[in-house]
């Protein structure tokens, strides 16, 4: 059952359109990957999908919620919908705990007790138990982004969105962070990630969409796009991934 049904989406900026014409479906539990250029329009597809961007055209269903409609809730979609940037947007005068609990109590009006619990359990998920009183200065930038990931999880989101967001961190802070996001698609989480990893995409993605110059250009199993890929464009991009 499609969770996310993204139909003919067009998304401009001024005279460049970005997205043209863009279809896909996510299935629940699915992990989708966009890979592309810079410039390909992966991020602002998931943009979009948050409702960060408004589309010109087109329909995005998630779960049954339009995104794409005027004066749709985007605070409820927002619950639904998590996203993790590259850069963590954490508030550095606040502890890790108030970080993750901050939109529990204030929006949901969640009470504190109940809200570090939740914020205890995700920061367990990700490994970082023992950080939950810490602040964001005392943590590396795999952590940091682990946390945000966390933040992300307390909200019991239905898809969860991931743009780039091991592109700040060092080599060896990539791996915490990528295995993170590959246990929770381990366990089930409908994720639509934006990605440079290959690597990472050929085993994890359960599809890799190639976007090219604003369009779904190849789309199927990492297998198939990566060992057969159809167009000169799709073998380029894979030889310089490789260079």
């Amino acid at each position: 059952m499609s969770v996310v049904e993204v139909t003919s989406v067009k998304k401009s900026f001024g005279s460049l359109e970005v997205l043209k014409d863009v279809s896909f479906s996510v299935d629940r539990g699915q992990v989708v990957v966009l890979i592309g250029r810079s410039g390909s329009g992966k991020s602002t597809m998931l943009r979009c999908l948050n409702g960060l961007e408004q589309i010109d055209a087109g329909d995005i269903l998630i779960d049954g919620f339009r995104v794409s409609e005027r004066g749709a809730n985007l605070r409820q979609l927002r619950q639904d919908v998590g996203i993790v940037f590259q850069h963590y947007n954490l508030f550095p005068h606040l502890t890790v705990e108030r970080n993750i609990t901050l939109a529990l109590t204030v929006v949901k009006k969640m009470p504190q007790k109940e809200a570090r619990a939740i914020a205890e359990r995700v920061l367990a998920q990700v490994g970082l138990a023992e950080k939950i009183d810490a602040y964001p200065e005392q943590l590396s930038g795999g952590q940091q982004q682990r946390v945000a990931i966390a933040r992300c999880l307390a909200a019991s989101p239905k898809v969860m969105l991931f743009d780039e967001v091991t592109s700040a961190l060092d080599p060896e802070l990539k791996e915490e962070v990528l295995q993170v996001v590959e246990d929770l698609a381990r366990n089930g989480m409908t994720m639509v990630l934006v990605t440079h990893e290959m690597g990472f995409a050929r085993h994890v993605a359960d599809r890799v969409i190639f976007m090219h110059q604003g369009r779904i250009h190849e789309s199927g199993p990492p297998k198939e796009l990566f060992e057969a890929p159809k167009t000169p464009e799709m073998r380029q991009f894979i030889a310089a991934t490789r260079a």
